[in-house]
């Protein structure tokens, strides 16, 4: 499984919302504050994306957008238009589409919001900046397939539709994010991005393929056919942090899905992730998630069954 697959298949991105809805004209909604990360394109029409700390951004037909850092932001056919929040209009949402104008739109979007399970969701949702736009040609065409098969299901609600909607939005999500990686700048810090580079990127799937594997600098430079001084220097500008923090941070979140959804013991986590002892594995968990892992096991077990 390649890093990007990986890392959502830990974070388990679910749709809270997805589906189309409509804006009017001269209209102005305003979206409240969120967890995960929306995504969503323009069906048809035009209209404008305003955010507090940004310039209004104008999107159009194809347009596609994901928005990870959970800010409140509005999306208006008119800048002039006062915001109406979208709380009031949820009444609208019926049966997956959700109207929140009366006659013709002027803008159509679809799409979903995801939210992720995994913990810590930073692993992905920090490694974005707060808004990614894809809006030439090239980017649009990546995910038109999923908006047009989106489109004709929305349009026609066969049976099955709202389930195929879904998975549709989250393929969208996938692609929007493999297409920002493929075009972002050679400058950007993070694994995100670090997987773009083809001797990172072997050097992350190969921790991540065997997290337990007694990994060190000069065996994954080995690994990559780097030296170490270089693979070090190289991994740490590219990703952020150094190897070891990485693949200590990786076998963490790792024993923590397995915490929350497996009745495994401890110690047998810890030997499945390279560690020898109950204890030193402890002492790393709690370095990098913040409690011990049976604490983090008990709290975060109790509140996925109160979700």
């Amino acid at each position: 499984m390649d890093p990007l697959s990986s890392v959502l298949s830990l974070l388990k991105p679910r749709s809270h919302v997805s589906g189309r809805f409509d804006i009017g004209k001269k209209q102005s909604i305003l979206f409240p504050e969120y967890e995960g990360i929306k995504c969503y394109a323009v069906l048809s029409g035009t209209c404008w994306l305003t955010r507090a700390d940004a310039e209004p951004v104008f999107l159009q037909q194809g347009d596609c957008f994901l928005l990870p850092d959970g800010k409140l932001f509005a999306l208006a056919t008119d800048k002039s238009a006062r915001p109406i929040e979208f709380q009031s209009l949820l009444l609208a949402l019926q049966q997956g589409r959700l109207s929140l104008c009366d006659g013709e739109p002027a803008c159509s979007l679809a799409g979903g919001h995801f939210v992720l399970d995994g913990n810590p969701a930073d692993l992905l949702l920090g490694s974005l900046p707060p808004f990614v736009h894809l809006h030439n040609e090239e980017e649009k065409s990546a995910v038109r397939l999923s908006l047009e098969r989106m489109r004709d299901e929305l349009r026609n609600e066969r049976l099955g539709s709202s389930i195929i909607v879904q998975q549709l939005a989250c393929t969208m999500l996938v692609q929007a994010l493999r297409v920002h990686l493929t075009h972002a700048s050679g400058d950007s810090v993070g694994w995100l991005y670090a997987i773009s580079d083809p001797q990172i990127n072997k050097a992350i799937t190969s921790i991540q393929r065997n997290p337990a594997g007694a990994w060190s600098v000069k065996n994954l430079a080995q690994q990559v056919g780097m030296s170490r001084s270089i693979f070090a220097l190289k991994f740490k500008e590219k990703v952020g942090e150094t190897p070891m923090d990485y693949l200590t941070r990786w076998r963490m979140l790792l024993a923590g899905d397995r915490l929350v959804n497996s009745t495994e013991p401890v110690l047998s986590i810890a030997i499945s992730l390279g560690y020898e002892s109950e204890s030193a594995f402890g002492k790393a968990f709690k370095r990098v998630m913040g409690c011990s892992p049976r604490r983090y096991g008990r709290q975060r077990g109790l509140s996925n069954h109160t979700k």
